[in-house]
């Protein structure tokens, strides 16, 4: 098992960064509502999980994880923390930049918690790059498994704890994942509207819905949007794989720049 950067000693951390030639990966989650049927952090088991896999097949530094995420949409069930978008932003920033003092100048930022977080990710990177002269990617299975999705049209688009989470986690973490608890909240075409990434039609760029509306649709589905019925382990499987895929893929074409 690849050890975490937090498992190392400093002697042992040295000599990490310089075998993978200073790129490393920060994974980005969320602790957030995911129905009844998935775990609070099931965002960040996803970064968490990519990031672990692809360790083990190149050789890259694996910095700790940010558990918490920009959620304020889901604070109206329990267990859910948000945090402020501008810590976000430190939080990551301060990470690379001590991260950069040490040899590592390459970063992968895994986002678990979907296009979400990403805006805030995405300003991180930016400001990294600017002043700290370090290249950075973000890496959003969303939008790194668009093939892959797209030749398995029974699934449905991208939502919340629907079929594509809720069959990766049964993947990962089999024993947090209570199926039987799920319930079916299909997704309804919106005009000139989608979060799905795969949509292929005009849209508006995705908003989080108001608290008022969130109430509305926590009551009406406990927090689901999609349909977790159709969940099943081997499309997890292949799902996970290809992601790690992609992700050992970036991890090479950095380490050949």
């Amino acid at each position: 098992m690849k050890k975490w950067l937090y498992e190392m000693s400093w002697q042992e951390a040295a000599d990490q960064i310089k075998e993978a030639q200073g790129v490393a990966i920060i994974p980005v989650g969320s602790v957030e509502q995911h129905g009844p049927h998935l775990p609070l952090g099931t965002d960040s088991y996803v970064a968490i999980g990519l990031a672990q896999a692809a360790a083990e097949e190149a050789n890259v530094v694996l910095a700790p994880p940010v558990w918490t995420g920009w959620c304020p949409h889901h604070m109206v069930l329990p267990g859910t923390i948000s945090i402020q978008a501008e810590t976000m932003i430190n939080l990551i920033l301060d990470m690379i930049s001590s991260l950069h003092c040490h040899g590592i100048d390459k970063f992968i930022l895994i986002n678990g918690h979907r296009i979400v977080n990403t805006v805030w990710m995405q300003i991180a990177g930016e400001k990294a790059q600017n002043q700290l002269g370090v290249t950075i990617k973000i890496f959003d299975p969303a939008y790194m498994s668009k093939d892959f999705v797209a030749a398995h049209p029974d699934m449905g688009p991208v939502g919340h704890a629907e079929e594509i989470e809720s069959s990766h986690m049964m993947y990962m973490h089999p024993d947090l994942v209570h199926l039987e608890k799920a319930v079916d909240n299909p997704i309804q075409p919106s005009e000139l509207y989608s979060v799905d990434p795969l949509y292929a039609h005009d849209t508006l760029c995705y908003v989080p819905t108001p608290v008022s509306a969130a109430k509305k649709h926590a009551q009406k589905a406990l927090g689901i949007t999609g349909s977790p019925s159709k969940s099943n382990v081997e499309f997890g499987k292949r799902y996970h794989e290809h992601l790690v895929k992609r992700l050992v893929k970036v991890i090479n074409m950095l380490q050949e720049e």
